[in-house]
């Protein structure tokens, strides 16, 4: 048996249908069908596909993840054909709220999809975070003021590029940069553009399809000896920042004189 036949199988049971009933669905018939749920063939991609269809499942979801363990009501699904984040409740109904460890924040990008490395994540609840999923990513650099290393950004999930306000800020999870927090200035057909609060770090273009996942910012989790008085104020980049602008003046004063 596979992960494939026992997906198979427990989606016909939970439907309620024969063997029979299921492979009149798919167009074939009930031998062939029977010899898939049972483990003795491997189902061809035109077969994979018309599964897929039938039960509005991703084929990644099909082969790779036993779905008898995640409640299929309990699945957000994802654009693109991409099921990846079972949604936990505690037992007041409240949506759990995943933390991305500092430390494992670069595997992230390896374990978004997998409901296992999901799963196994610390959660915390925040009853004033509500209608929608949440998740805790850590900031790193100093690029996300307020936020510096040992602080988390709380973000809620954004479902479309199309959704993304000018000027609010988000977790961009992408395939070259990972986890970063950046401001949404603009988009085109081809890429967004987003800028870092802390000035100093010029504004930068991420194309379309590095793109992995979003989240709006929701909240912050700051450690103990954050002072948010003196955040940037001393920052060393800013002066160089402002001597810059200085010199720039300066060019622009001397070539008009010129």
């Amino acid at each position: 048996m596979s992960i494939f036949s026992d997906n198979i199988r427990f989606l016909r049971t939970q439907k309620n249908l024969s063997q029979q009933e299921l492979a009149d669905q798919i167009l074939m018939s009930r031998v062939r069908y029977s010899k898939y749920e049972d483990g003795r063939s491997e189902a061809p991609y035109e077969l994979l596909i018309r599964i897929s269809k039938y039960f509005n499942l991703s084929i990644d979801l099909l082969l790779t993840v036993d779905i008898r363990k995640y409640p299929l009501e309990d699945v957000l699904k994802l654009p693109d054909n991409r099921i990846v984040l079972p949604v936990v409740v505690d037992q007041l109904g409240n949506n759990s709220i995943e933390i991305v460890p500092q430390k494992a924040s670069m595997g992230y990008l390896s374990g978004y999809s997998d409901p296992e490395y999901i799963e196994n994540l610390q959660r915390i609840t925040l009853p004033f975070l509500t209608g929608g999923k949440y998740r805790a990513f850590p900031a790193q650099g100093d690029s996300m003021p307020p936020f510096k290393d040992g602080s988390y950004i709380i973000g809620k999930y954004v479902e479309s590029i199309d959704d993304l306000k000018l000027n609010k800020s988000y977790v961009f999870v992408t395939l070259n940069d990972g986890i970063s927090y950046k401001r949404f200035i603009s988009r085109n057909n081809k890429s967004i553009t987003v800028a870092a609060d802390n000035s100093f770090y010029k504004p930068y273009d991420i194309p379309l399809g590095e793109v992995v996942e979003v989240w709006q910012y929701a909240s912050g989790i700051f450690p103990e000896d954050f002072e948010p008085d003196r955040v940037e104020n001393y920052n060393l980049k800013e002066m160089f920042l402002e001597i810059r602008k200085d010199i720039q003046g300066l060019d622009e004063k001397i070539s008009k004189n010129n």
